[in-house]
């Protein structure tokens, strides 16, 4: 039988989570704003990072 492992990645969950509380305190946003930014924060992170990888 093969063995499966399965990793779990909570420290980078829990990076992108501070840096997302960090951005809303940072800028005061209100709660719509942080909800948004909730949603485009990511794809400015990972459009940001993107080139590094290729």
């Amino acid at each position: 039988m093969e063995r499966i492992k399965v990793t779990q990645h909570t420290s980078l969950g829990a990076f992108w989570f501070a840096g997302w509380l960090f951005t809303i305190g940072y800028l005061h946003l209100n709660f719509w704003m942080g909800l948004l930014g909730l949603i485009v924060w990511p794809y400015f992170v990972g459009a940001h990072f993107a080139p590094a990888l290729t």
